[in-house]
């Protein structure tokens, strides 16, 4: 629960209230004790029954006044010191647990106030639910839209988080855009925790106002469970994190409880990040290429870049295993460029006529300075612009379509030429066909492998090819693995092709040598052909 000014300790206001006190007390019982007299000789002198008030008995009538009126004037200042120390202390206090953009617990308070909770319910038998709620893709928002954007955004979900919980619920942003929410509850009522975040989850989906924006976020959400008193609020906040990272693999936008398992997925989901980080400055990463034929000659008319690892402990790793861990862990970005760097300077050897067609993650494509990040590693390296094509992914038109096309629209203004990639399985319209400029369109390779033996595949395959002759967009077609789907594929008018039945992704070596044989390697090989002292020898042994 949120901590606030009136709940901090005034125990050192009450001393200092005792000694203040004290002056006015002492001054009282002073002149009761002898300002009576003093009293009643004034009141005789005044009505004329006798003489004056003695000396003495006056004086001692002036000093009980005068130390009333000061032991009361310092009790005033007194007090007003104390109020104002102690409200200078509760505000620090206040601000030293508090997180000043959403007004709920920061994280040191949370540990404090969380592990009271977990020793309380413990005593009473009850259980203690922490919720770990990760806005997703929350990184991008700041990107494109800035952080005061980013700041709304999360005093937003911050709101909308408070209106879900009941008022008793502990609340707290541990930092970034992860929020904290602990409940005590009956063993019995799981159920009702499992709803609670259910209805999180959607409250959180929505999109947020913000300078004529509209920017949609959504969450995903870690549960963990205390029911005794080994339980640390650490441990809780831990456990809650992999969960919610184990929601994040399964698709976003979620609730999911910790089990045990999840922990060793953790642990290899960390291993990897950490490959990649250690691997990139070491040129662990490399491209292969696979050939792009022109499907009714047979000639080569291009490579797809395919990035590979090549792991010292591992060998050679697949993408699959970790391209979704680097664009998680925001690694994609500086991952892509350093091997589409790498491709370019082999590519250079390259007869003019073949093409380099690289993979764009669709996480490149949220940010703002990629078209001229890309063009400033063509100059560098010296790479002809129209020997380039950028494969675009259907799904990353929905992200933010005005920031793709303005990203298209730069690339091919700079001669890079652009193909829709994955067509078929995203949500593509033909709007975002005609109003972006791509040079080509890719069918998906389930469509492919798929169309010989299903007549709805094949229905879709011809559908697209139709579509793209309608737009003077040449298709290429994936997964092409025999020669009677190549066939099928010439006779509907699909022009280019790639897969198994073409050759598979290759080496830089091995795909020099493939183009030295054909005539189309400008430059030499670095070394002879076969030589165990080129750079690739041990990639080969590996692969």
């Amino acid at each position: 629960m949120t901590s606030t000014p009136k709940q901090f300790d005034r125990s050192e206001g009450a001393k200092r209230d005792i000694i203040a006190g004290g002056i006015v007390v002492a001054a009282i019982l002073l002149f009761v004790g002898t300002g009576s007299n003093v009293m009643q000789a004034a009141v005789r002198a005044l009505i004329g029954l006798g003489g004056g008030p003695d000396r003495a008995l006056a004086a001692a009538l002036v000093l009980n006044v005068a130390l009333i009126l000061f032991g009361w004037r310092r009790y005033e200042d007194l007090n007003r010191e104390i109020r104002e120390r102690t409200e200078a202390e509760q505000r620090a206090r206040y601000l030293a647990d508090t997180d000043p953009l959403t007004g709920f617990l920061n994280r040191r308070a949370l540990l404090a106030t969380g592990q009271q909770m977990i020793a309380g319910a413990v005593a009473e038998q009850r259980q203690i639910a922490l919720f770990l709620l990760d806005l997703d893709h929350f990184k991008t928002v700041n990107d494109i839209h800035g952080h005061a954007a980013g700041d709304r955004v999360l005093q937003v979900a911050a709101e909308r988080i408070s209106a879900v919980l009941p008022p008793n619920a502990t609340k707290a942003r541990l930092g970034g855009d992860e929020f904290v929410a602990m409940l005590v509850f009956e063993p019995s009522a799981r159920a009702d925790i499992d709803a609670l975040a259910a209805e999180l989850v959607t409250a959180l989906d929505n999109v947020v106002a913000h300078d004529a924006q509209q920017i949609r976020i959504g969450a995903s959400l870690g549960i963990s469970l205390a029911g005794d008193a080994s339980m640390t609020m650490e441990t809780m906040v831990r456990q809650a994190d992999i969960a919610m990272y184990h929601g994040k693999d399964e698709g976003r936008n979620r609730h999911i409880w910790f089990e045990p398992g999840m922990e060793m997925a953790v642990q290899v989901r960390n291993q990897i990040e950490t490959g990649i980080r250690e691997g990139m400055p070491r040129g662990e990463f490399i491209p292969h290429f696979e050939p792009q034929v022109d499907i009714a000659t047979g000639r080569l008319i291009g490579f797809e870049m395919l990035m590979r690892w090549e792991s010292p402990e591992y060998g050679l790793i697949p993408p699959e295993r970790f391209i979704p861990v680097a664009e998680e862990s925001g690694l994609i970005g500086e991952l892509s460029l350093q091997v589409i760097r790498h491709a370019m300077e082999i590519a250079k050897r390259w007869d003019p006529s073949i093409l380099l067609a690289v993979n764009i993650s669709p996480q490149q494509l949220k940010d703002p300075w990629f078209s001229q990040k890309l063009t400033k590693l063509l100059v560098e390296v010296g790479f002809p612009a129209s020997q380039l094509e950028v494969e675009i992914t259907e799904s990353s038109l929905f992200e933010n379509l005005p920031l793709v096309r303005s990203i298209v629209t730069s690339l091919k203004n700079q001669g890079v030429s652009l193909s829709l990639d994955d067509f078929g399985t995203g949500y593509s319209s033909l709007s975002h066909l005609r109003a972006l400029p791509f040079d080509r369109i890719k069918i998906d390779r389930s469509f492919i492998t798929a169309m010989r033996g299903s007549a709805d595949a094949h229905a879709i395959v011809v559908a697209i090819v139709r579509l793209g002759e309608s737009l003077a967009m040449p298709i290429t077609a994936e997964g092409v693995e025999d020669e009677a789907t190549a066939i099928e594929l010439t006779r509907l008018g699909c022009s280019k092709g790639q897969g198994w039945h073409f050759g598979r992704a290759a080496s830089a070596a091995d795909t020099d040598r493939l183009l030295a044989d054909r005539g189309l390697l400008r430059a030499p090989l670095a070394t002879p052909v076969g030589s165990d002292a080129s750079e690739e020898a041990p990639l080969r042994k590996t692969a």
